[in-house]
């Protein structure tokens, strides 16, 4: 495709207090993502490895991503991303004391009406994926430790 395009990287780190095997579970899980992550709206099974997913942060923007699995294992998980976004996501799990360590990572790039917008509105759209992945760091906590 022509015209505009922009990168994004992404990345956070956090603790969990919750076994590493806990914490793949659920995030390889990629169909209960809207059981606990509040800005994943939808996901549908397309395949063994393959899902839809519908995301939506702060604001009133939903992206349409396809995930393609690559690594399931532990300590390295990661997806393919297409649609709205291409490139990739990996979450790298470590145990520590006092349950898992998490390091999301992302590189991402968009083209169309979304890469033209980055243009002016980078910040507010970094500031939109730090929102969502807060939104994923303490959903992902309340629903391994116990926490409402």
């Amino acid at each position: 495709m022509g015209g505009v395009q922009a990168s994004y990287s992404f990345s956070a780190s956090w603790v969990t207090a919750a076994p590493l095997d806990e914490v793949a579970a659920t995030v390889v899980d990629l169909e209960h993502y809207p059981d606990w992550w509040p800005q994943v709206q939808a996901v549908a099974k397309l395949g063994p490895d393959t899902a839809r997913v519908l995301c939506r942060s702060a604001l009133p923007y939903t992206l349409d991503l396809v995930l393609d699995a690559v690594r399931r294992e532990p300590p390295v998980l990661e997806v393919a991303v297409s649609g709205d976004l291409d490139g990739w996501v990996r979450w790298t799990l470590s145990p520590v004391d006092g349950g898992t360590r998490t390091d999301f990572a992302q590189e991402v790039s968009v083209d169309g009406a979304l890469a033209a917008a980055s243009l002016i509105a980078r910040p507010l759209l970094r500031w939109n994926h730090h929102r969502m992945m807060a939104g994923c760091e303490s959903g992902l906590r309340a629903r391994l430790e116990g926490n409402p």
